[in-house]
């Protein structure tokens, strides 16, 4: 997931500076808003890789009672 949303960074900041030079107001507080979240995304991201994996162990079925 790191991959995509750094490439996704990529796309967006390009995309900026395109409508920077535009003037494209609306779309640069657009951009600058999803940069945010991508941003934050990739921070929670990089959080969930460091953190240990779960074992969860492998299910069972249960014996009927008698």
């Amino acid at each position: 997931m790191l991959p995509r949303l750094a490439e996704i960074e990529k796309d967006l900041a390009l995309r900026r500076k395109r409508a920077e030079e535009e003037q494209w107001l609306g779309e640069v507080e657009g951009i600058d808003l999803t940069l945010t979240l991508v941003r934050a995304k990739q921070a929670d991201a990089a959080g969930a890789a460091r953190r240990p994996p779960v074992v969860l162990g492998i299910p069972t079925t249960r014996r009927p009672s008698q």
